[in-house]
């Protein structure tokens, strides 16, 4: 039997379900906050094991796990010292194995987070690339630069990183290295071969245990253009936007997709989706051709407000990338990087009745659907004060910029704090006591919970024959701050009322709906679905 660069012994060959994630319900898990085993107020693998029967009742089709690897846990796990081992904080190999082996017994496919535009600098590269001298091969695994200025006093360029500050370090012997993150996460430099071989061999590491495939973070970035050219001044965040920024998007990053995708290619039934922040859709579609990624990560309908004609754009531009490229859309509201869509939509009441209404529209939409863990729940952010925040965007950027609000433990059970989520009460992020009426435990026994609206749109999505009626969609007029779709001819009909009053169903038979109808009629800040 055929082995892998990294040793391990591959598993039988899985009969393949061909492109299976194309309309899959994928469920995110940030692996720190969604169940801790062993009493340390942090996530773990078996406590992700412990929870897959909810997950299967929940239907969803696959998992992506969040970073578990060797880290410092300078960026909470996105700065990897080895791509190749688990972290001891969150278990050991048996203990992924087994959630591996578990979860494919479920019916459940599992992928994991590919870090690989940077390392930690706990690295074993990085440690030797800081031991040896400017020029060596050891530094050029990394992007080391002379300074400009006297002395090279100055860094290499005007680049900023995305957690604020310059993207470039000083050590010691003079030169600089780049960071487009945090200093502590060196960026690698795929013009090595080293650099290259060892993305491959991490890939292969995980394959070859039967991982389903990969999300890529960063996936815009990894390439950088020769000679490192100064970005526009105004341009910021994660690239893709108007202005001028080398940073990411380099062409040289379609290479390193390829080299991905050829490694997929040689194990049946796996995919790869980018988290690309690209906003030119002719550049976009570039990333999805069929020799690059699967799927691309859109975030339109994170970056819209809860308005039924920007929603309608939003979903009409999200649609023609994809299908340029002959590929598939992706939908998602949430991730462990944004705001809660409760909290996005204003919070309270008002926000649930929204985040509600958006989730029967994200799931009727043709294509792979990602959930945020707690997004199943209505959970909101959590104003946490600044000595509890772990995120270092809030150290360095201020508490403002700070990501932890959205990445509070999931409460599980019980009336008071930490819900069931551990043993410990105190855990690594602190849970409100108001969460008592969000846990799994009670909302799976109210027919009108936000759980159970999840629970039931999965259901009728992967059973009803509404949703296997073609892919392209159909616009009815509506009122203004309403819109309605079908999806195909004779498919599913979704209907959106973003405006205070309700109104007029189109003709059929309701299946579904985010809130109670109103006399027939759809109420505001409401979806529904039909027949």
């Amino acid at each position: 039997m055929r082995r892998g660069v990294a040793g391990q012994r591959r598993p039988p060959e899985r009969r393949p379900r061909p492109s299976w994630w194309r309309d899959a319900v994928f469920y995110q898990i940030y692996v720190r906050s969604f169940a801790d085993s062993d009493a340390d107020g942090v996530g773990d693998l078996e406590g992700i094991r412990g929870k897959l029967g909810y997950l299967e009742l929940l239907g969803v089709d696959a998992l992506w796990l969040t970073p578990f690897y060797r880290s410092p846990m300078a960026d909470h796990g996105y700065d990897v010292a080895d791509p190749r081992d688990v972290d001891p904080l969150f278990g050991t190999l048996g203990d992924f194995d087994a959630l591996l082996t578990e979860a494919h017994g479920r019916g459940i496919k599992l992928t994991v987070d590919l870090v690989p535009n940077h390392t930690s600098n706990q690295h074993a590269w990085f440690k030797s690339a800081m031991a040896a001298a400017p020029g060596s091969p050891e530094r050029d695994r990394y992007v080391f630069r002379d300074g400009r200025g006297p002395g090279g006093a100055e860094p290499p360029n005007n680049w900023v990183s995305v957690f604020g500050g310059p993207a470039w370090t000083r050590v010691p012997d003079g030169q600089w290295y780049l960071h487009l993150f945090a200093q502590q996460q060196p960026d690698l430099n795929y013009a090595n071969a080293d650099v290259r071989y060892d993305l491959e061999r991490t890939l292969r590491f995980w394959l070859d245990r039967g991982v389903d495939g990969f999300r890529i973070d960063v996936g815009h970035g990894m390439a950088k253009p020769p000679g490192l050219p100064d970005m526009d001044p105004r341009a910021a965040g994660w690239g893709g936007g108007e202005h001028y920024d080398p940073r990411f998007d380099d062409d040289g990053v379609h290479e390193i997709h390829q080299m991905i995708r050829k490694v997929l290619d040689e194990y049946p039934d796996t995919m790869a989706v980018g988290e690309i922040w690209v906003h030119d859709e002719e550049r976009l579609a570039r990333y999805l051709r069929p020799d690059e990624l699967h799927l691309a990560f859109n975030f339109r309908l994170v970056l819209t407000h809860f308005d039924a004609d920007a929603m309608r754009t939003a979903i009409e531009r999200s649609l023609a990338v994809p299908r340029a490229a002959g590929a598939w859309a992706t939908w998602t509201l949430s991730n462990h990087d944004v705001w809660r869509t409760v909290s996005r939509y204003g919070g309270g009441a008002a926000g649930l009745r929204r985040a509600r209404a958006m989730a029967l529209v994200e799931l009727a939409l043709p294509g792979a659907v990602y959930l945020y863990n707690g997004e199943e729940l209505g959970l909101p952010n959590v104003d946490l004060p600044i000595e509890a925040m772990e995120d270092p965007r809030a150290r360095t950027q201020g508490p403002e910029f700070g990501r932890d609000a959205e990445r509070v433990p999931m409460p599980w059970e019980g009336t008071l704090p930490p819900f069931g989520f551990s043993r410990n009460p105190r855990t690594w992020l602190p849970m409100p006591p108001e969460w008592a009426e969000l846990t799994v435990e009670h909302q799976l026994e109210d027919a009108a919970s936000t759980l159970s609206l999840y629970r039931r749109a999965v259901e009728v999505r992967k059973t009803h024959p509404a949703f296997g009626v073609g892919d392209e969609l159909e616009w009815y007029g509506a009122p203004a701050g309403c819109f309605a779709f079908r999806r195909g001819r004779g498919g599913l009909i979704c209907a959106l009322n973003t405006s205070a009053s309700s109104i007029a169903l189109p003709p059929g038979e309701v299946l579904l709906s985010s809130s109670p109808l109103v006399d027939g009629r759809l109420a505001p800040d409401s979806a529904a679905w039909l027949v």
